[in-house]
């Protein structure tokens, strides 16, 4: 386990236990452009919120880390607590390139696609390579099934519930936060909707809990109010969001693009962005907490 030394100070840290201890769950929303990142801050400074921005590793690809620097930017200069995370990164060089030159609060080192005993091994070293750079670290137990727009594609591979055995094994890697598999799943619910295990997540919270490691919400579009409520009244403090906050912004790119100047289009596209992402922080309780 890192030294407590190595960690303080680290604002993904700092927001999640400050969740924790409150009862609320912060906004992890992945951004894609510059748009996004401006409206985040905006709906976290408008509702005194904490907030996590997060990218993909295609964002450093496509952008040489140019969106990074530039949330990291936003970030620091925002009024209230902001960090930045590095979500599902899948390679191992990517994580260490992340880790030695972006200026990323938090990395998920995502080993997911790989046999348990290896997963297990290249997250415990990549773990400490983060660490003894100050930065925390995020890992998923289990596998979540499905995949986003910016995830490397493992659609082959098939979920598996996260079980008490593979929550020891992780939080002995080290790793700071756990995305449990519950039901929960990447991309689309279709009608059916979620269909969560609350009783496995509750327990999985309560191990964490106890080893000071915090929970992390995977797989929310869609999700209705009162399900992501029994989340984090289950435990979960980090709430990861992507088609949730940018819905609206979407929609109205596909239907005013044609014919709308440019810097309209940016301009009530943030505002789309702000107005659903100030709904999701009031709904998950971190508006006021910052």
């Amino acid at each position: 386990m890192p030294s407590a030394k190595l960690l303080s100070g680290n604002k993904t840290v700092q927001i999640l236990s400050d969740a924790e201890e409150g009862g609320y769950g912060v906004i992890a929303a992945i951004v894609y452009n510059i748009e996004h990142i401006i409206a985040l801050v905006k709906a976290a400074e408008s509702t005194r919120s904490p907030l996590i921005i997060q990218v993909f590793p295609w964002a450093i690809t496509f952008s040489n880390g140019l969106l990074v620097h530039t949330a990291a930017l936003a970030a620091r200069n925002a009024s209230v607590p902001i960090a930045v995370h590095l979500d599902h990164c899948q390679s191992e060089d990517m994580v260490r390139h992340a880790a030695d030159n972006l200026p990323f609060d938090s990395i998920m080192v995502d080993m997911s696609h790989h046999e348990k005993i290896d997963n297990l091994a290249k997250t415990q070293e990549l773990v400490a390579y983060c660490h003894e750079r100050g930065i925390a670290t995020e890992a998923e137990p289990g596998r979540i099934e499905g995949g986003e727009d910016g995830i490397a594609d493992t659609a082959d591979l098939s979920g598996m519930l996260t079980t008490p055995d593979e929550v020891e094994d992780f939080i002995n890697t080290g790793v700071d936060f756990l995305a449990p598999a519950f039901g929960n799943v990447h991309g689309e619910y279709g009608k059916r909707g979620p269909v969560l295990e609350y009783d496995r997540l509750e327990s999985i919270y309560q191990y964490c809990r106890q080893r000071d490691v915090r929970v992390v919400l995977h797989g929310t579009n869609d999700f209705p109010e009162d399900v992501m409520l029994k989340c984090i009244k289950g435990g979960v403090s980090k709430v990861n969001v992507n088609k949730l906050v940018l819905d609206s912004y979407n929609e109205y790119l596909k239907v005013a693009a044609p014919t709308t100047p440019l810097t309209k289009l940016m301009e009530v596209g943030v505002d789309r962005v702000v107005n659903l992402t100030e709904l999701w922080m009031h709904r998950c309780g971190s508006a006021g907490r910052a």
